[in-house]
């Protein structure tokens, strides 16, 4: 599905909420805002995918946090060089 983003569920909302500044405090709590709309959303998964495959390192994308993505990153990068 390459229109994936007309499916999103964070196309109705503010898209600051998916770039918090930081990741304490009050940043922290907007983070697991966006995440409880990316809960829902049906094309999580792409978005997800999509965000690992273009290297977005801000942000929330597809219910993930920056610091969740890189660690994504490197469990598949650790996959690729065992297969």
């Amino acid at each position: 599905m390459d229109n994936w983003r007309e499916h999103a569920a964070c196309r109705a909302e503010d898209p600051d909420l998916f770039f918090p500044i930081g990741t304490t405090g009050p940043a922290a709590l907007q983070t697991e805002q966006a995440k409880t709309v990316c809960r829902g959303c049906p094309v999580q998964e792409q978005c997800l995918r999509w965000a690992l495959d273009t290297g977005q390192t801000i942000g929330v994308w597809g219910g993930t946090s920056e610091l969740e993505r890189r660690a994504l990153k490197r469990r598949e990068a650790v996959r690729r060089r065992s297969a």
